[in-house]
């Protein structure tokens, strides 16, 4: 099995990314996010450990690589607090920056600034994961991943640095984080030029950890999963018709403050305004 692989999340027909490769230099992810998807199929997800023989499975495989974009991570996080500890994705990052290739980070760490050096000797933007900008939510929702207080100091030093930035809010959720404006202005005023966004989807574990979490919240939402909700695949999407109009809110908040737009994972991609994934951001 290799490492770097043509990325097809699910083979979903919702997906619009752009072609490109992904590459996840750990399995699993020790953030615990209630609301994760990935835990749905990988065993032990929460369990962060690093792939086996990474970095000399990586050397070789990026000889072979002819100036596609590498999209890390998109099974678990480029920047889990376990590589604090490793350093594992630096080291992939600096062995990526002597190849052929594109970089594209997704994270909810503000880890990332500590290879703005890296980061910047090679093509390559961050796709930075805030949910919201209300820390004590975070902590429910996010329990183990940096507050969004640090994660918006870290997107301000990025793109203070020249590392261009993009934001995923990602998932909304009714009664809880639907209301984004605030959000989307700070975003605005520290240079950020794309957003993405994404409902929450539910899966048989994840809505069990929702609910463990967020009780009251859970109650509210119930029928409009289980009653009104519309299945695709393996999961359960909030109804059409509320999705279009929690997606065209923040198309038109983006708009507003000067940046791009992108849903994610909607049958929304009418409302697109850029490359869904921020990967437009990449220089080079």
């Amino acid at each position: 099995m290799t490492l770097i692989s043509k990325f097809d999340p699910w083979r979903s027909p919702l997906c619009t990314c752009p072609a490109k490769l992904t590459l996840n230099p750990y399995t699993g992810c020790d953030h615990a996010c209630v609301y994760c998807y990935a835990s749905s199929y990988i065993p032990r997800f929460f369990n962060c450990r690093p792939k086996k023989d990474l970095v000399s499975r990586l050397r070789r495989e990026c000889r072979n690589l002819k100036g596609e974009i590498i999209s890390m991570s998109n099974s678990s996080d480029s920047y889990p607090n376990l590589e604090s500890k490793t350093g594992l994705t630096r080291q992939c990052l600096e062995i990526m920056s002597t190849c052929n290739c594109r970089i594209q980070i997704i994270t909810k760490s503000s880890l990332v600034t500590r290879d703005i050096d890296v980061l910047r000797k090679i093509a390559s933007m961050v796709s930075m994961t805030i949910t919201t900008d209300d820390d004590a939510v975070a902590k429910l929702l996010e329990p183990n991943a940096t507050s969004p207080s640090e994660r918006l100091k870290a997107v301000e030093t990025l793109i203070e640095k020249g590392i261009p930035t993009s934001v995923r809010i990602d998932p909304i959720i009714p009664f809880l984080n639907d209301d984004s404006e605030n959000l989307i202005k700070t975003l605005s005023s520290l240079g950020v030029k794309h957003v993405t966004g994404s409902t929450y989807k539910t899966r048989p574990d994840n809505w069990r950890r929702f609910s463990q979490a967020l009780p009251e919240t859970t109650e509210k939402l119930r029928p409009l999963y289980f009653s009104e909700g519309e299945k695709i695949g393996g999961s359960v999407l909030l109804p059409r018709d509320l999705r279009l109009k929690l997606m065209r809110s923040m198309s038109t908040l983006a708009a507003k403050y000067g940046m791009k737009f992108g849903t994610c994972r909607e049958d929304l991609a009418f409302l697109n305004t850029a490359t869904c994934d921020g990967s437009w951001l990449i220089r080079g």
